[in-house]
């Protein structure tokens, strides 16, 4: 059996080589390929792709064996973004599509995400079966001779997806675009198709260079995408110029206005929203954002006519809302984009697409797109422990109940443990920031306290 879950709430996760261990990942393959075997045919194959991380192709070796064994073929992409992996998934035929990446985690971590044949993340039921099918390596297949799997490498797969990207876009021959790769995934593939689509690129960090992914660059840190936004302004000032930074796997992405101001995925929601509503694409005139949404996206889609539902922080819960609700486009704050005319997954290239393309067929500014969108002072304030159980303390509940009254009305406070980094995240959201700032460092405290 298996001792612990492996799966969270974004696919297996963990340090590479000590808790994500080669062994695992073979494990992983042999049961990803066995409980489909009883489902989709044994001629269709596994699309395996991954960041840039020094580990991913010591991960990816493991996995596509494990896949052999059973008798499945693996198609070994190489360096693709998640969404990538997810349109190929569907594009090919493919009976799943695994991504080996730990998003925007650090260097030394590494994951494992799997696509059903239908290029959506699985479900908890299909995780769980994989899950037992770990812990019951004996009961997946070993066959020989000629029934044995095949892995091929099949690089030449991506461009499909650089394709669907060019095809999803306008002329950007007016724009010059800042783009931060983060030494990921999105190295090669977004560059290229924004060049394509005829704009002026200039690339930060956008080397195949895992020993430095997400490390000072990228959408967790935007000071390199900004001082080189502004350099540009300063330089051409008539120049069209606008910042996007993706994160390791490109499935998010941040972006930067002419002015230097950061707009995040509140900004993009807004405006690819108000967009989708006027050309009759957004049902139900619904855009699913979370509860760490800002209440300043609320009020200006309101004054648009469109509904924000709120779904729960995690971008499989967006997309578990968008396909139960009907609705076709949502995201979160941190840049994760989901659009399902365009694929099932965030895909930051096509955001940075979509939105370089609404910004050039406007004539019109970034800044100006998005300001409609007054931000909420927010503030979110991190304490490292494993211990989830601290927010069911007595002293942590009473202090958050206090925030809560304290804010009430107009504020809200959202304390939470991340899903993907041993992590509590303390949100605080008000008019007046001196306060929030106070009471969400009061929490962080007390939760830190506990910890101990």
């Amino acid at each position: 059996m298996v001792a612990s879950r492996i799966f969270g709430t974004d696919g297996v996760r963990g340090v590479a080589n000590r808790e994500l261990t080669p062994e695992l990942a073979f494990r992983v393959g042999r049961a990803t390929a066995a409980v489909l075997a009883g489902q989709i045919d044994r001629n269709r194959p596994i699309v395996v792709g991954r960041d840039t991380r020094l580990s991913g192709t010591m991960l990816e070796a493991a996995l596509v064996a494990g896949i052999a064994s059973t008798g499945r073929d693996a198609l070994a992409v190489g360096v693709v973004p998640t969404p990538g992996v997810a349109h190929l998934t569907i594009a090919s035929g493919a009976a799943a599509g695994v991504m080996i990446s730990a998003s925007h985690n650090p260097i030394e971590d590494n994951g494992i995400k799997i696509f059903g044949a239908d290029g959506f993340k699985l479900d908890d039921a299909r995780e769980e079966d994989i899950e037992r099918a770990v812990g019951h390596d004996s009961a997946a297949p070993r066959p020989t001779h000629s029934a044995v799997g095949i892995v091929r490498t099949a690089h030449e797969l991506v461009e499909r997806y650089v394709a669907a990207l060019v095809a999803s876009g306008e002329d950007l021959s007016s724009l010059t675009l800042v783009v931060d790769c983060a030494y990921g995934a999105a190295y090669d593939v977004a560059p290229r198709a924004l060049e394509r689509l005829g704009a002026r690129v200039e690339t930060l960090h956008a080397q195949d260079d895992g020993s430095r992914i997400n490390v000072a660059c990228g959408s967790t840190d935007l000071r390199s995408v900004v001082d080189r936004v502004r350099a540009l302004r300063a330089e051409r000032p008539a120049a069209h110029v606008l910042g996007v930074a993706f994160d390791g796997d490109a499935d998010r992405a941040l972006f930067v206005d002419e002015t230097g101001d950061v707009k995040t995925g509140d900004h993009v929601m807004l405006m690819l929203g108000r967009e989708k509503k006027r050309r009759g694409e957004l049902p139900d005139d619904t855009v699913v954002g979370t509860v760490m949404s800002n209440v300043g996206l609320e009020r200006a889609l309101q004054a648009e006519g469109i509904t924000l539902a709120r779904a729960a922080v995690g971008d499989r819960y967006v997309l578990e809302m968008l396909r139960a609700s009907g609705a076709t486009f949502g995201g979160e704050q941190s840049g994760h984009v989901i659009d399902l005319s365009r694929n099932t997954t965030g895909d930051g290239p096509a955001t940075a697409i979509a939105v370089a393309s609404l910004v050039a067929r406007e004539r019109t500014t970034l800044h100006e797109l998005s300001a409609a969108l007054h931000v909420a002072p927010q503030i979110l304030v991190n304490v490292r422990t494993a211990r989830r159980d601290v927010l069911e303390h007595v002293d942590v509940r009473d202090t958050i109940a206090r925030a809560e009254r304290e804010l009430s009305p107009s504020g809200r406070i959202l304390v939470r443990a991340s899903g993907t980094e041993p992590l509590i995240r303390v949100m605080i959201e008000g008019d007046e920031r001196r306060q929030i700032e106070t009471l969400a460092h009061g929490v962080a405290d007390v939760i830190e306290r506990v910890a101990q």
